[in-house]
């Protein structure tokens, strides 16, 4: 009998505690042990990552630390990302009265996994927050909180205002869609309205990639974290030097404390390429497996270089009105070593306005410019002008050539002095020219299908084609002559 009566003040005091808010960082970390059996990583391993624990009170503590805001995840295959974001909406929907929280990802597949786990902690013991069965993709709280499952399409996204929406696995998204969501999150008095972005980073020209970018630039926090921060503590099982994954790990495994199964580290890096294990496991970089100049190296390519008035000075053109106008200016000295020293890219200008800006940006003026190289299609005439851009640039003294060449052709060329046939480049670009060393690591062949041109996508595309025009010309064209002074 007493026994009982203990148990039962036993049951009362944790459902009491259960329907606390966690005032800090460890004591959600307890809240989440102790409700929900998880036991979140909060230790960094490697240099500049964060830990899961750290993007959960992040997400949660919009009241009692911080306000919380738009946050982006990079973190890999394995790393927790959709169970972390079920956690998320399961603590917004239950402290949060009213919340409104949406799940949309890359796939109906993918959302529904995320559901899912949300559910299965609800159906664990947390039945008592709920106003109404669950349905197969929404649930709905006593508090007036809600969670609903959105599909790819635009009448879903577009006829939500919400307070959270977590977007998984975004490479997978369509554009359109990704684009149309951005703007469903409405705050509250005490809810801050938030877009949270969880993804590996599959590509160097993907949406993810797109979004760490702009994150950088924007100020928007980035949450990262990679396989040493989720894998299980290997302790003093293991010899390292017998352990395939010792050239990656190098001891981290012995300060972990994930769950991922060091086994299973070990067959997925067994069983995929090095890019992809680098990529998908380590977020090192993107996969590089579709990408048309593998053989870029930031290391090798970028430097900073000036002009140098002791040689020959080109530019080359490819040109846009609402798809982006590209001018580069390029040097090359007697060894053949082509640089790449400045850019000029601008949308909605007319031909005056470029010819303007490109024949003043250099020292020197037009007498310092060798050649100007174009893309051949500027020749063509306009039918409302009567003119063409081609003719419109001579008149403004700009006095451009141009050589008809395929695209393979000029990617070849480009290629060639990335690394030539010796293994040594001869091709640096300065890093004033953010726009085309974009282009050099996102240019890439199309997912599926033919592959043997490069994808037109209206961004990477012009930033290239402007340097194919230069390879193709100045091959033809020869070496101009350097000054003597």
């Amino acid at each position: 009998m007493i026994s009982d009566v203990l148990h039962k003040k036993a049951n009362g005091i944790y459902e009491e505690l259960k329907q606390i808010r966690p005032a800090t960082k460890a004591g959600l970390k307890n809240y989440l042990r102790i409700f929900l059996g998880l036991n979140v990583g909060n230790k960094k391993i490697c240099p500049h990552h964060d830990t899961p624990m750290d993007y959960l009170w992040h997400s949660f503590a919009e009241q009692s630390s911080q306000p919380a805001g738009d946050c982006v995840v990079w973190a890999g295959r394995g790393g927790g990302k959709t169970m972390l974001a079920a956690t998320a909406t399961l603590l917004d929907s239950i402290f949060k009265p009213g919340c409104k929280t949406r799940i949309l990802a890359g796939s109906g597949q993918q959302a529904q996994r995320m559901f899912d786990y949300l559910t299965g902690f609800l159906y664990g013991g947390f039945e008592e927050f709920l106003d109404e069965p669950i349905l197969k993709d929404k649930c709905v709280f006593t508090n007036g909180s809600n969670v609903e499952v959105l599909t790819q399409s635009a009448a879903s996204v577009r006829g939500s205002h919400i307070q959270k929406l977590r977007c998984d696995e975004v490479e997978l998204f369509d554009r359109r869609i990704f684009e149309a969501a951005k703007f469903t999150m409405k705050s509250t008095d005490k809810i801050c309205g938030a877009m949270e972005v969880l993804s590996t980073m599959h590509q160097p020209f993907g949406i993810m990639h797109e979004l760490i970018g702009k994150a950088q630039d924007n100020g928007t926090k980035i949450f990262k974290w990679c396989v040493w921060e989720v894998i299980e503590n290997c302790g003093g099982e293991r010899s390292c030097s017998r352990c395939p994954l010792n050239s990656d790990c190098q001891g981290r495994a012995k300060m972990a404390d994930g769950y991922l199964k060091i086994d299973d580290c070990i067959a997925q890096m067994r069983r995929s390429s090095r890019s992809a294990f680098e990529s998908e496991m380590l977020c090192l970089r993107p996969s590089l497996e579709n990408v048309v100049f593998a053989e870029f190296d930031p290391d090798i390519h970028i430097s900073p270089v000036e002009y140098n008035p002791a040689l020959p000075m080109y530019r080359t053109i490819d040109f846009g009105f609402v798809n982006p106008f590209v001018c580069l200016w390029i040097q090359v000295d007697g060894d053949g070593k082509v640089f790449v020293i400045d850019e000029y890219i601008k949308s909605r200008m007319t031909i005056d306005v470029h010819a303007e800006e490109i024949k003043k940006r250099m020292a020197g003026g037009e007498e310092n410019v060798v050649a100007t190289f174009c893309d051949p299609a500027g020749a063509g005439v306009n039918d409302v002008s009567g003119t063409s851009a081609v003719s419109r640039l001579r008149a403004l003294g700009v006095n451009v050539r141009y050589k008809r060449s395929t695209i393979l052709e000029g990617i070849e060329l480009v290629r060639r002095a990335l690394r030539r046939g010796d293994g040594r480049s001869s091709f640096v670009i300065s890093p004033k020219c953010g726009r085309l060393i974009e282009a050099m690591t996102s240019y890439h062949y199309p997912q599926s299908g033919e592959i043997e041109q490069p994808l037109k996508d209206g961004i990477y595309d012009h930033p290239i084609d402007a340097l194919r025009y230069f390879f193709v010309n100045y091959q033809k064209a020869g070496a101009g002559k350097s000054k003597k002074y």
